[in-house]
């Protein structure tokens, strides 16, 4: 057998192979990206029941939880699964979405072959998806991975629902049912579907006729058949507003008009065709241009979209496959159109990845059916082919190196679009994290003059203000955010932490109790609410909150610590022990700890492991007046009275008003020179 006969009778598994190869080859490189400053830390970095990983109570967890303003147990699934995979390694998080869309490209081929029995135009229609730049937002995006995932369920329903038409009954059906709602657990994205299965029964089902008589005779029955499945994708709509409207990511109609959410949509529908022919400037995020759309721009939308579709009205009659996937494309990006607006951006490359699939069947069977029917040999459409799939490859490579990290994304952003106040903003905080305060305080003046009134924007500055011990200058920021909006549990937290610094406790519990009013999950609003407590003499009510917060996330040194504190005032040593000593496990650098346990073996007499901590805390933290103090004491305590002349001068530079340290020091220099 010749290599050609090979290739030929064993076609379908030679494209496949093709498909995954390609795939892997141009997105392999996401293995060593890192999360991004953008979602990521809703999903995995900084959330405590995700890294609880995958228990009863977390599964039952997710079947309830509204965060990141969607019902999606099976994403949260899959991430509590991640984590028990890679922990905070992300690139395995990355190559677990890899796997999923190299499976969602493998599916989609299979699909289309077994509905068309056209080989290679379904081989090009899945590579087409596999390789396009606007569908590396939901690959290499972590936070994306309800995209990829809910994608995989999508299509699983559409082959299911192929099973059932093939020969109906009630039991295939029900898999139609149930991968259906596995889809909607995984991204509220799968709304439209019903519609979709009204589009394949036109073709390439041919279930509804090509005809107007038999649409009327047969279009009913069609419908009614799929009742069940719009029930639930009306169910999971109304839960999605929901869960968004709990977030607070729903814009009124006083913040974006109706008119500049129809004219937002109408162009987006045009922008993103730009995009599919020519996809360049694709950015994470893409402000919303609310009341300033040019009407011009959005007539000219209006004229592409409407020449666009008398012309594949015109040509359906000829070539059912326009209408299908013109409609499949304008029917799946309807939802996310911005007629429902969500958050501030126009449109977003994610929104994309279903859409395309309609497209892509309108572009590759239109294409191939004119090659077919003209003078133009197929072996020039075979090169254009390839040409079109290696020109794609390359732009999808150079688009997924803006996703290293987020210094990368966001800088590529800036570029991408015109007054991008939320990736100056995500910057900023990006270069606030690495401690970089002036350049994060520079990218966040810039967001600011772009969105003067974003709370977000606001209360980063109050956190760069907090980072420089310019107390004062942060409280006014959070002020202003709070002000703009009442509901940011983490601005209450900050401003309370600054009046506690400020000594003014009743303001701080005040502040602390509103975050958590807001947030009941907030850990950290907890922590600082016993430290209050504690500080105030509160004992018992300091252990309830610092117990509560570990609850929430057993991961916090400093509420152990905290903990540890407690229950060392309350006699409790040996649970105060424990506590210090799980401290130090999770942050072996934690000065406090150190002292705090220097202070415990010194009252028990332990002068060597006191000293040791006390030594630890000042090679951390060498301007740790507290330290040098106690450090003194047991030189004294072990009769190194030079050591401890040192030790006790030393937390006098610290600090001056420490009078006891200046009588200890005058009676050993008494001692010394009597």
């Amino acid at each position: 057998m010749n290599t050609l006969t090979f290739f030929r009778q064993h076609s379908k598994w030679v494209a496949g192979m093709l498909l995954i190869v390609a795939t892997l080859i141009v997105y392999l490189p996401v293995k060593d990206h890192q999360f991004v400053g953008l979602d990521d830390d809703l999903y995995v970095t900084h959330n405590p029941q995700i890294q609880k990983g995958l228990s009863w109570a977390n599964l039952a967890w997710a079947l309830t939880a509204l965060e990141a303003g969607f019902w999606h147990p099976l994403t949260w699934w899959s991430h509590m699964l991640d984590y028990e995979l890679f922990g905070l390694n992300p690139g395995g998080h990355h190559l677990m979405s890899l796997l999923l869309h190299t499976f969602n490209v493998l599916l989609l081929f299979g699909l289309l072959q077994r509905w068309t029995g056209a080989l290679w135009r379904s081989f090009l229609v899945a590579a087409l998806f596999a390789l396009h730049p606007l569908n590396v937002e939901s690959v290499a995006w972590v936070a994306e991975r309800k995209n990829v995932l809910s994608t995989l369920f999508w299509l699983l329903t559409l082959g299911a629902y192929v099973h059932y038409v093939r020969k109906p009954h009630w039991q295939r059906y029900l898999w139609v049912v149930v991968l259906f709602v596995l889809g909607l657990m995984a991204k509220p994205m799968l709304v439209t579907l019903p519609c979709v299965l009204l589009l394949l029964d036109y073709w390439p089902l041919g279930r509804l006729g090509l005809s107007w008589s038999e649409f009327r005779q047969k279009g009913p029955t069609l419908l009614l058949e799929k009742t069940p499945l719009f029930a639930l994708a009306v169910a999971s709509g109304i839960l999605a507003i929901h869960a968004q409207h709990l977030l607070g990511a729903l814009p009124s109609l006083q913040q974006i008009s109706l008119t500049a959410r129809l004219g937002n949509a109408l162009t987006s529908f045009v922008a993103y065709l730009g995009k599919v022919v020519w996809p360049t400037d694709l950015a994470v995020f893409y402000p919303h241009p609310e009341a300033s759309l040019p009407v011009g721009q959005v007539i000219l939308a209006i004229l592409v979209v409407g020449t666009l579709s008398l012309l594949v009205l015109w040509g359906t009659p000829s070539f059912p496959y326009l209408l299908v996937g013109w409609l499949w494309y304008l029917g799946t990006l309807l939802p996310v159109s911005g007629l429902i607006q969500v958050g501030r951006h126009s449109m977003a490359d994610r929104y994309m990845y279903v859409p395309l699939i309609g497209l892509f069947i309108l572009l590759v069977w239109g294409c191939t059916q004119w090659v077919d029917g003209s003078q133009v040999k197929k072996g020039w459409g075979i090169a254009a082919s390839v040409l079109l799939l290696l020109g794609l490859s390359i732009s999808t490579r150079l688009q997924l190196a803006h996703w290293q990290n987020s210094v990368t994304l966001f800088e590529h952003a800036i570029q991408s679009t015109e007054d991008n106040y939320l990736a100056h903003n995500n910057l900023g905080t990006v270069f606030l994290e690495a401690g970089e305060i002036d350049k994060g305080m520079e990218q966040l003046s810039i967001a600011l003059e772009i969105k003067p009134e974003s709370p977000e924007v606001l209360y980063n500055l109050g956190l760069a203000l907090k980072q420089k011990g310019h107390l004062d200058g942060a409280a006014r920021y959070f002020s202003e955010a709070l002000d703009i909006n009442p509901n940011l549990a983490d601005a209450h937290n900050n401003l309370g932490i600054i009046r506690m610094a400020q000594g003014d406790g009743e303001k701080a519990i005040q502040h602390f109790s509103k975050a958590l009013e807001i947030d009941p999950q907030l850990f950290e609003a907890l922590n600082n609410l016993g430290t209050l407590l504690l500080g105030n003499g509160q004992v018992e009510k300091a252990i309830s909150y610092f117990s509560q917060s570990l609850l929430l996330n057993p991961d916090q040194a400093r509420a152990y610590n905290n903990l540890g504190a407690a229950l060392d005032l309350q006699g409790h040593s040996e649970e105060a022990m424990t506590h210090y000593h799980r401290a130090l496990e999770l942050a072996p650098y934690s000065y406090l700890t150190h002292n705090n346990l220097g202070k415990m073996f010194m009252e028990e007499g332990d002068l060597e492991r006191a000293a040791r901590h006390f030594s630890k805390v000042i090679e951390i933290e060498p301007d740790f007046g507290d330290a040098h103090f106690n450090l003194g004491v047991v030189r004294t305590d072990q009769g190194s009275i030079e050591n401890a002349i040192a030790s006790f001068r030393k937390a006098l530079q610290l600090n001056p008003n420490n009078q006891e340290a200046r009588q200890r020091l005058a009676l050993l220099l008494e001692k010394v020179n009597p």
